[in-house]
């Protein structure tokens, strides 16, 4: 079975050989201004009357010249334009390939996220790539990486396996965050069943202590089926949509349930979850029918058009 990785490389490579489609593949499509993707909806267990806003960016991939800090930069502001109530971050701000121009250090990341502003605060979880990019998180097993130094440098409160209640026109809902469920996995290879992961549902949802609504941030969305209903929405980002995307069907989606939960609005048993397509690349810089995307959530009964 060919992975992500071969398939990337081969599509990346028949779309850089061919003029017209693989200038828009391998050139314009990452380099695209972000769509911006509305959904409205009222989630079992979410009162129809608490109306809250949510901005979402998810797979910054910081790197030259593909995600430059001034990109990143304009990326915010338009964010800040949508009028949310709250911004997430859904994880992976460090680039995870290699054809690159340079780096984009943490530092200068940082600067330009710490741009982002919104009345219920900016809130993140980390992704699979901020932890393998780090050396020496990944020798250690264990720490701090330059992604922790990065989100505090730009006051973004980050949650690792933490719950947090936040207040909207008097009515209140709690917002809690994974760790990563990949953190320590090889890059060559997924294996959900090792123990790789620094993600707790149970000790995550244990911390919420009234029947308040919840909102879980989780960077893979391959957590989905062991979340409980108490749970009214889950966001999640790190598939990209695939990077490339036909008709509705991603040829190779890093998760093991494939298409299942490669992107969009997934609905099952009644639970929710939204899956970004993501704003940067992973293994490849190559999108195809998935363009860089910031989502924008509507909870409740009302609706807030943004021209």
């Amino acid at each position: 079975m060919i992975t992500r990785r071969q398939f990337l490389a081969l599509f990346g490579g028949a779309m850089a050989g061919a003029t017209a489609l693989g200038g828009h593949a391998f050139g314009y499509g990452p380099l695209r201004a972000p769509r911006i993707t509305e959904y409205t909806l009222s989630p079992p267990g979410w009162p129809e009357d608490l109306n809250v806003r949510i901005a979402v960016i998810a797979d910054v991939h910081a790197c030259k010249p593909w995600m430059s800090a001034d990109r990143i930069a304009s990326i915010a502001e338009a964010t800040n334009n949508l009028g949310a109530d709250m911004i997430v971050l859904l994880g992976d701000f460090v680039a995870g390939h290699v054809l690159v121009t340079g780096q984009v250090p943490w530092q200068d990341w940082a600067d330009a996220l710490a741009k982002l502003n919104a009345p219920l605060g900016v809130h993140a979880v980390l992704g699979n790539h901020d932890w393998w990019e780090d050396r020496q998180a990944m020798a250690s097993r264990s720490g701090r990486t330059f992604a922790h130094a990065a989100l505090e440098r730009a006051g973004i409160t980050l949650y690792e396996n933490d719950a947090v209640r936040l207040d909207k026109d008097g009515k209140s809902f709690w917002l809690a965050g994974l760790g990563d469920q990949l953190a320590f996995l090889p890059a060559h290879g997924w294996n959900r069943a090792a123990d790789v992961g620094l993600d707790d549902l149970p000790g995550t949802l244990a911390k919420i202590t009234n029947d308040d609504p919840v909102i879980l941030l989780a960077h893979e969305p391959d957590i989905f089926p062991q979340i409980p209903d108490r749970v009214s929405l889950t966001l999640c980002g790190h598939t990209h949509g695939g990077q490339v995307r036909l008709l509705g069907y991603s040829p190779v989606v890093p998760s093991q349930f494939g298409n299942r939960f490669a992107y969009g609005h997934v609905i099952e048993d009644e639970r929710h979850m939204i899956v970004s397509g993501g704003l940067g690349c992973s293994i490849m810089p190559v999108r195809f029918g998935i363009p860089p995307e910031l989502v924008i959530i509507n909870l409740g009964n009302q609706r807030t058009d943004i021209a």
